[in-house]
């Protein structure tokens, strides 16, 4: 016989329960968006935790400006700095070259928070007591020279600075590294300001021509405040001499920030022979001090120009010599010491600096990303599967508790709430939303509840037994 369209052939277990067959109502969609976002949303969200972290952490973008604490103009800090100048404007950084008394005055800039200076040249023994907090903010991006001290006099040999007692020196301006080594070698042999010495804040081109012009008895010159060149006519000037230095090894000794230096004979001039034997003094090391604040890219670009200027070997100094990272009152930035035993990253060595720049920082947010987005969507098909799966899964764990009661041999009563727990069961399973990769699953479990629905249905019913009334006396009691 044809049907009508339709047409739904009736279910036994219904037809012996008398029940109507449920409608499907369920919906099937290509996927399920519910799903997706309880998978993907926690690793989604432990994602921005980890790039909002990363942004906390990383670093800025370096300045584009720096400000370098030098010395007078024409020193030798300031020729230094003009160079350093002309290296960090090939790399689009602009260096602000700062017009100073020398190292104690740089040394003052940077230790003032409200000063804009970022990094200067100070010579050894500024700070004499090396073990304290007192200079916590600042580090050393490396020993850059020697700064050798040149002490220049009028009359006969001297070769020991105990012999200037009573003498007009000149000592260097206030705020020089000059004068304050000048203060502390004087003091090592018992001339101090006050005494029979006239101490006179001379220094540069005024100190020569004072010295010349027998004014003064002698001088003290070093690189952060003469100029080379006044040091050279000195040098040639008749009737005034450089001094020897015979004590330069016990300077060298007990004052740990100075090195003894031979100068041989003939090193100034060959022609005049000048020295006209070998000369010996005594120099600290100019050290490239910086504020811990500096940027670690700036940090690396100002050890790169200070390897550029003063690696050349010189009369002073071997062939790469200098930048060293010496240890002497600051201690050596973390950057520094890095860059020190590894040179610069790959990325900066490949890349132009400002490029480079920006692939750091860029590679710093990536990185947490990669670390943890990745591995989180390689979870999420297997997630999005589980959650799908476990909607389906559940019923069947109703329907089994079903089977087992059913088992039992229920009365009539409990086998019809059964089956309305089995109704139950399969309106909300119709009233599911799947997505139409997981339709055969869907259709299995309706299956399964047909099966159960149908043993029930035809599942032995236990026979209620008869209810006994209490038994009623048939006779009076007999009496006696």
């Amino acid at each position: 016989m044809i049907q009508p369209p339709g047409h739904q052939p009736e279910d036994p277990a219904h037809k012996a329960t008398g029940r109507k067959p449920q409608r499907i109502v369920a919906r099937f969609v290509a996927i399920s968006w519910r799903d997706l976002a309880l998978t993907f949303g926690p690793i989604l969200l432990v994602s921005i935790a980890a790039l909002y972290l990363a942004v906390r952490l990383i670093q800025p973008a370096p300045p584009s400006t720096l400000t370098i604490a030098a010395g007078p103009k024409g020193s030798s800090f300031w020729n230094s700095a003009q160079k350093y100048k002309a290296i960090l404007a090939r790399n689009r950084v602009t260096l602000n070259v700062l017009e100073t008394q020398g190292s104690l005055d740089n040394l003052t800039r940077l230790e003032d928070p409200k000063s804009d200076v970022d990094v200067g040249f100070v010579q050894g023994g500024m700070t004499p007591d090396a073990a304290s907090d007192q200079h916590a903010n600042l580090e050393s991006l490396g020993s850059v020279s020697y700064v050798p001290l040149a002490v220049f006099y009028r009359g006969a040999t001297v070769t020991r600075l105990s012999e200037l007692k009573g003498k007009r020196l000149a000592i260097g301006a206030e705020g020089s590294g000059t004068r304050a080594l000048a203060l502390t070698l004087l003091k090592a042999n018992g001339i101090e300001p006050g005494g029979d010495a006239e101490l006179l804040p001379l220094a540069g081109d005024k100190a020569a021509a004072a010295l010349e012009d027998g004014t003064i008895d002698a001088v003290f010159l070093t690189g952060d405040s003469a100029q080379p060149p006044t040091m050279a006519k000195l040098l040639r000037t008749s009737g005034i001499r450089f001094m020897d230095f015979t004590q330069a090894d016990a300077y060298a000794r007990r004052f740990p920030y100075l090195t003894e230096i031979e100068l041989p004979m003939g090193a100034f001039d060959f022609a005049r022979n000048l020295p006209p034997r070998a000369v010996h003094t005594i120099a600290p090391t100019a050290e490239l001090v910086a504020r811990d604040s500096l940027h670690p890219a700036l940090s690396d670009l100002l050890i790169e120009a200070a390897r550029e200027v003063h690696s050349r070997a010189n009369l002073l100094q071997r062939a790469n010599e200098f930048p060293a990272p010496l240890v002497h009152e600051f201690r050596i930035s973390d950057n520094a010491e890095r860059y020190y035993k590894s040179g610069k990253s790959f990325i900066y060595r490949t890349l132009p600096f400002w490029m480079a720049s920006l692939a750091d920082r860029v590679l710093v947010v990536l990185v947490p990303l990669i670390v943890v987005l990745i591995p989180g969507l390689r979870l999420v098909p297997g997630l999005y599967r589980w959650r799908v799966k476990s909607r389906i899964y559940k019923w069947y764990g109703a329907l089994i508790a079903i089977e087992r009661e059913a088992i039992s041999g229920p009365d009539t009563a409990q086998r019809d709430a059964l089956i309305d727990r089995i109704d139950a069961i399969e309106s909300a399973v119709n009233r599911m939303k799947m997505p139409l990769a997981f339709a055969d699953q869907f259709y299995v479990l309706r299956e399964h509840i047909g099966f159960v629905r149908e043993r029930l249905a035809h599942a032995p019913v236990a026979e209620t037994e008869p209810r006994r009334e209490p038994a009623q006396a048939d006779s009076e009691p007999s009496s006696t």
